[in-house]
């Protein structure tokens, strides 16, 4: 796959997922996908399978109170892709949660998702918000 196809697809995943339309998501993902994240985050663990990416969005969704997931750049080379991302919550104060996701290219489909948050702590502080306010 070409450096612009691995964008492309990338590109194509986030806009599939951000309407909801997870058979065109799951289109683009292994059968094997493995989605890590890591301890120290409110959704931690291992995700796998087609189903992993909708799994991991319904954990984020239910965990963290998120405004917008600011799209802010990314960058490709051989199998890889590395996006580049800000997470808003809803709730005042708080501070956006900054990350680069590595995206594996397999045979033209995403096969393992590993993001990598600066500072995990505000991913923390939001599920702590989230659900104060839900109590």
């Amino acid at each position: 796959m070409t450096d612009e196809g691995a964008s492309q697809l990338i590109s194509d995943l986030f806009a599939a997922t951000a309407a909801g339309d997870w058979d065109k998501a799951e289109s683009m993902l292994t059968d094997d996908l493995v989605i890590y994240e890591a301890d120290c985050v409110p959704m931690a663990g291992n995700y796998h399978g087609r189903k992993a990416l909708q799994e991991l969005y319904t954990d984020v969704f239910t965990n963290l109170d998120i405004a917008e997931l600011e799209q802010l750049g990314q960058t490709v080379g051989g199998e890889y892709v590395i996006n580049i991302a800000r997470m808003h919550f809803a709730q005042p104060g708080l501070k956006p949660a900054e990350l680069c996701e590595r995206f594996t290219i397999r045979d033209g489909k995403v096969s393992e998702i590993k993001p990598y948050y600066f500072d995990p702590t505000t991913l923390t502080a939001a599920a702590e918000a989230k659900h104060k306010a839900a109590n």
